[in-house]
């Protein structure tokens, strides 16, 4: 798409940065797709949290015509951009509005995660990814996401996931004021950075997100990709470093 971004308002609604940053980090997680999840230039795509097409640009030079890529999101004004900026270009890429209550992103929505079913029928994607999207949502709809995520996902699909993942290590930063984040309220399985609006960041602890995922139909693959959030420092092997932590998860074979 070359040079065709959203609006500086967009950006920063996704999370900053400016142009250049908006389509590096978009890139970073192309090539992530491609070397960890191995990606394929003709599969079935769901972005989960698609925002005003971060990641849709970039994949729109990656996947090619017999691939199909589905986008939903809360923000009606960043479909309506993608809508019209992508889809008129890429009619294989698609993008819906989801009106999802979230306390901080769209406190007037009309349903509740944990009672959205995606408007998609069953295992109908190779591919489903989620950036910052259970960074800011609660665990009963965090569960009830994953179970729809291996509804939707064909037999042995796979979905990358990202999380502020609470283990030792992290919470050790956190304790050591290291962390960007300090998720002080802890409930246990989960940690938020705030009392009243929890959805802005939520943390959750790393057994808990794999139980999770088992409940539901998925398992995870190591290994994890942890990422700096917490102040951890990056090594010399760490090829695949990101600011949150990252993760893949295989939907089990019947």
């Amino acid at each position: 798409m070359g040079n065709s971004l959203p609006p500086s308002s967009m950006i920063v609604e996704s999370g900053g940065g400016g142009p250049r940053v908006f389509k590096q980090v978009g890139e970073e997680f192309v090539r992530y797709f491609i070397d960890i999840a191995s990606l394929g230039k003709h599969e079935r795509v769901l972005d989960m949290g698609c925002g005003p097409g971060r990641i849709a640009v970039q994949l729109t030079q990656y996947l090619n015509a017999d691939a199909k890529y589905e986008g939903f999101d809360i923000t009606r004004h960043q479909i309506d951009w993608c809508t019209k900026k992508i889809t008129s270009r890429y009619p294989n890429f698609r993008f819906q509005l989801a009106d999802i209550f979230n306390s901080v992103y769209n406190p007037n929505g009309k349903c509740h995660a944990s009672d959205y079913s995606f408007p998609f029928q069953n295992e109908q994607f190779d591919f489903v990814f989620l950036i910052s999207v259970f960074t800011h949502m609660l665990p009963d709809d965090t569960s009830h996401y994953l179970a729809e995520i291996n509804r939707v996902l064909k037999q042995s699909g796979r979905s990358f996931m990202t999380f502020f993942l609470l283990n030792e290590e992290s919470r050790e930063l956190i304790r050591s004021n290291t962390s960007s984040l300090n998720f002080n309220y802890d409930y246990g399985d989960w940690a938020t950075i705030t009392k009243d609006s929890c959805e802005s960041a939520v943390a959750y602890d790393e057994r808990f997100v794999q139980n999770l995922c088992e409940l539901n139909g998925l398992t995870i693959r190591k290994p994890i990709y942890y990422g700096s959030w917490c102040g951890r420092k990056a090594s010399a092997r760490d090829v695949h470093f990101s600011y949150q932590d990252m993760l893949m998860a295989y939907k089990r074979s019947n």
